[in-house]
């Protein structure tokens, strides 16, 4: 497991993830980013899954064969854990860092929900954005689910939501947008609570 440069927040991530405070995760592979992984036929894509917890989308795409999957969390634990579930996966993929520290170039990231996890602030929100293109390839891809539900006024209560429109604005300036609509194969419980999207790299 590789190292990136420390970060305060990581310690209130360790600790959700030790609590088993991780109402977001499904326990498997996304519906909705399962049924996108099966129609790429390029099994040499160099993906990224930033804030990938446990990982289950990696770990899909690593059974398919996809072998140049790269996973970055700010916790320790969890990368871990998929560390011990996947041991064949290659070691120096799995990275331990502050996704605004990480430097490499991908032709996709699958988002799963991670923009999510940041305040939802104007400042915040820009900064993973520009982050996400700087980090594609040209023409590179941004893929994934958003939360659609209003935000509330507890800053603590991640991960937050937001709406499509708000969502366009931080987007726009750096992709064109091959869709983002309502997702049509939601987990039961997340339906009609998520925004599936396609960005490409300007």
């Amino acid at each position: 497991m590789q190292r990136d440069n420390k970060n305060p927040i990581e310690n209130y991530w360790s600790k959700r993830y030790k609590e088993q405070n991780t109402g977001w995760d499904i326990g498997m592979t996304s519906t909705p980013l399962k049924t996108y992984i099966d129609q790429l036929e390029n099994k040499n894509l160099k993906i990224l899954i930033p804030g990938a917890g446990n990982a289950y989308e990696a770990e899909y795409l690593f059974k398919n064969r996809f072998n140049n999957v790269y996973i970055l969390d700010i916790a320790k634990a969890p990368l871990e854990a998929f560390q011990k579930r996947v041991p064949n996966f290659p070691s120096k993929h799995i990275i331990q860092g502050n996704f605004f520290d990480h430097k490499n170039k991908y032709d996709l990231i699958l988002e799963q929900t991670f923009f999510c996890s940041f305040p939802p602030l104007p400042e915040t929100r820009k900064a993973c954005a520009e982050k996400m293109v700087n980090l594609l390839k040209p023409k590179g891809k941004l893929v994934g689910l958003w939360f659609n539900f209003p935000l509330t006024s507890d800053m603590e209560k991640r991960p937050f939501g937001g709406s499509k429109e708000e969502y366009l604005n931080y987007f726009k300036p750096y992709f064109n947008i091959k869709t983002f609509e309502k997702c049509y194969n939601s987990i039961p419980p997340r339906m009609g609570n998520e925004l599936f999207g396609i960005f490409e790299k300007q």
